[in-house]
């Protein structure tokens, strides 16, 4: 909650503070973002190994944050209902499916992205 009496200042700092805490529990707490952290942690090397160039550094860079923020996304969805309906429920189950589908989405899109990136690189290396 908003303390009236803080300066811009003041609550542009908080806000960074809560944004680190977020990141700190989705990083220790959530075993899908640990997964596409290990995922991006290995293609950014091999970027390095097979020397892309900087756009597609751009490319695979923008994949593996939008990865990442989908599986936050979903991640506060599924809080959000299982604190709203803590038992089974339809549309709640539902509603975390559809949540499910937002990191699918861009896990699909990360891999043609990775795709159009390293086939040529690994068919030119055989």
């Amino acid at each position: 909650m908003k303390n009236p009496n803080d300066s811009f200042f003041v609550q542009r700092l908080k806000s960074v503070k809560y944004a680190f805490k977020g990141f700190w529990i989705l990083i220790t707490t959530e075993d899908s973002i640990k997964v596409q952290l290990t995922v991006g942690f290995i293609a950014i090397i091999l970027g390095f190994y097979f020397n892309i160039s900087a756009v597609e550094w751009m490319a695979q860079l923008l994949a593996i944050g939008m990865v990442l923020v989908a599986e936050a996304a979903n991640s506060a969805i599924e809080e959000i209902a299982d604190f709203i309906h803590p038992d089974y429920h339809e549309k709640i189950g539902k509603i975390k499916d559809i949540a499910a589908g937002i990191p699918a989405f861009a896990a699909l899109i990360s891999l043609l992205i990775a795709g159009v990136i390293y086939i040529p690189k690994i068919v030119a290396f055989f």
